[in-house]
């Protein structure tokens, strides 16, 4: 696992009043996604953020409801799913459907989606990401983090 690389900046003062952002996240494995949803709940809330939840069946499902959260009005989505490698090539299909579909969610829409996506070998690797005790990284609270912090540049690009 490697956490080596990411970003050492803190939200601390970052205000994202007045931005409303939806958390969806897929049903499966529900501990790891718990305590994903757990940590972007928590980043969300300290920037003041407007946060609506809505739950999906999986992975594959995440791009087609964060468009429609989008273009109901939120100004950015987090994504949350785990997918764990079994031993036929679903694995990849549902992977890349998620992945790809994400992308072009956000350059469609030209609204950020945060992106917290577990792919993994085992279920530790997930229980190692998910932000909770004992994890040693909290993969909900980073997308959580990307989006406010893309949502807000993209505010100031824009102008608004």
């Amino acid at each position: 696992m490697s956490g080596a690389g990411s970003p050492s900046g803190s939200l601390e003062g970052v205000d994202a009043t007045g931005l409303k952002i939806t958390v969806v996240a897929g049903t499966w494995h529900p501990v790891i996604t718990d305590g994903m949803k757990a940590g972007a709940r928590r980043v969300l809330e300290a920037t003041g953020a407007t946060i609506s939840e809505i739950d999906v069946a999986g992975s594959f499902e995440l791009p087609v409801v964060a468009k429609a959260a989008l273009d109901a009005g939120a100004d950015a989505v987090v994504a949350l799913g785990v997918i764990i490698r079994g031993g036929t090539p679903h694995f990849d299909f549902v992977a890349d459907a998620a992945t790809s579909g994400l992308t072009q969610v956000a350059l469609l829409t030209g609204k950020p989606v945060g992106f917290g996506v577990l792919t993994l070998d085992d279920e530790q690797q997930g229980l190692d990401r998910a932000g909770l005790p004992g994890s040693k990284e909290d993969k909900g609270a980073e997308a959580a983090e990307a989006a406010v912090r893309t949502a807000l540049t993209l505010r100031e690009l824009r102008g608004a």
